[in-house]
């Protein structure tokens, strides 16, 4: 009945209570064992109210703790399923700010991604058109839908725009879109083709649900807060059988010497403070995370920067750069996004066609 250490307190409790019962018996004397009956009562009722308001003190007491813990536990819950979760790292944030100006100086600090684009472009372009068996001549992305991450001033989204894709650029900063928007506005076919959006990839997530055919991150994911996070997004916008590009920074020793070393502090290829090689990512710790968010790895080849010509070529070995291409896994009854390209290309030949009937 009394269990555990409630069952000592009660006791001792009861014990209070018997000795003022002797104590009473001992003063009252000629009062009667009535009397004395009484005090014994009265004493016993008070020492269990006394307990038993101390009990419950105790219990009141703890109950801010678990009030606490249980208010905590909700607003972690709310905050993992937010919107206003996002991948994005503040501190970076604040490094391009300063350069938001500057993503269409071609000798500047841009300039590496400028040239970036004679290999990274037509690798996209090739690996598309190889998953596809027919293609528009002049246009060969011409249905394709594109989302490019990180999209910065549009330097990779422009020459994809001009393949014939219609392209969604995101960046979380507004100082990027307005020169990408602004730049874009000198092209009026760009300007038909490509849209710009002040936003993180999180806050679109909801939206766009298996909306795009084909996403690129390049350069971006070493700049993330949170990369299991980024790669789950990027599963869910992109159609299933839809291809993901990835281009990177391996976690080396050489890619601190040559990445950070001589690029940022010796070369100033890249403004220094611009990466931080904790976050270089491994192709191996990329890749698992890609096949845990259902994505099957392709192909993964090696880059190489050349400082003195200012030029990029493909390399077998990944210990500085990479690109990664990775496919989602399709859902059943659902046509590939690289039908797309089949489909222009079907619908161009029936009117082509008609007419001549």
């Amino acid at each position: 009945m009394w269990g555990g250490g409630g069952g000592g307190a009660a006791a001792r409790a009861l014990t209070r209570a018997l000795g003022r019962r002797r104590a009473a018996g001992a003063l009252l004397g000629a009062a009667g064992d009535d009397h004395a009956d009484l005090s014994f009562q009265s004493g016993l009722r008070g020492a269990l109210q006394n307990y038993n308001w101390k009990i419950q003190l105790k219990s009141s007491s703890t109950l801010p703790v678990s009030l606490t813990k249980i208010k905590s536990s909700m607003l972690t819950t709310k905050r993992l399923f937010s919107t206003s979760y996002s991948s994005v790292d503040s501190k970076e944030m604040k490094k391009f700010q300063l350069l938001a100006h500057k993503w269409w100086d071609e000798e500047g600090e841009y300039s590496a991604l400028h040239s970036m684009n004679d290999i990274r472009v037509p690798f996209i372009r090739d690996t598309l058109l190889n998953m596809s068996s027919n293609y528009h001549l002049g246009n060969p992305l011409s249905g394709v839908k594109i989302l490019d991450v990180g999209c910065g001033g549009g330097v990779l989204s422009e020459p994809l725009g001009r393949l014939g894709a219609s392209v969604t650029g995101i960046d979380p900063l507004e100082d990027n879109v307005r020169t990408a928007d602004q730049h874009k506005s000198f092209d009026p076919v760009l300007a038909k083709r490509i849209q710009y959006r002040s936003s993180s990839l999180e806050e679109i997530v909801e939206e766009c649900m298996e909306t795009f055919d084909v996403i690129v991150a390049s350069e971006v994911v070493e700049h993330v807060a949170d990369l299991e996070t980024f790669i789950k997004c990027c599963s869910q916008v992109l159609k299933p059988e839809g291809s993901l590009f990835i281009t990177t920074i391996n976690k080396t020793q050489l890619s601190y010497v040559l990445g950070i070393v001589v690029a940022e502090k010796i070369l100033g290829i890249v403004p220094e403070g611009t990466h931080e090689w904790e976050k270089f990512v491994p192709p191996e710790e990329l890749q698992r995370l890609l096949e845990s968010s259902g994505f099957s790895v392709k192909t993964v080849n090696g880059m190489l920067y050349n400082p003195l010509s200012g030029s990029w070529s493909w390399m077998e070995s990944t210990s500085v750069n990479y690109a990664m291409h990775a496919v989602k896994s399709g859902a059943q009854g659902q046509s590939s996004p690289t039908d797309a390209l089949s489909e222009m290309e079907s619908e161009q030949s029936s009117a082509t066609a008609g007419t001549a009937m």
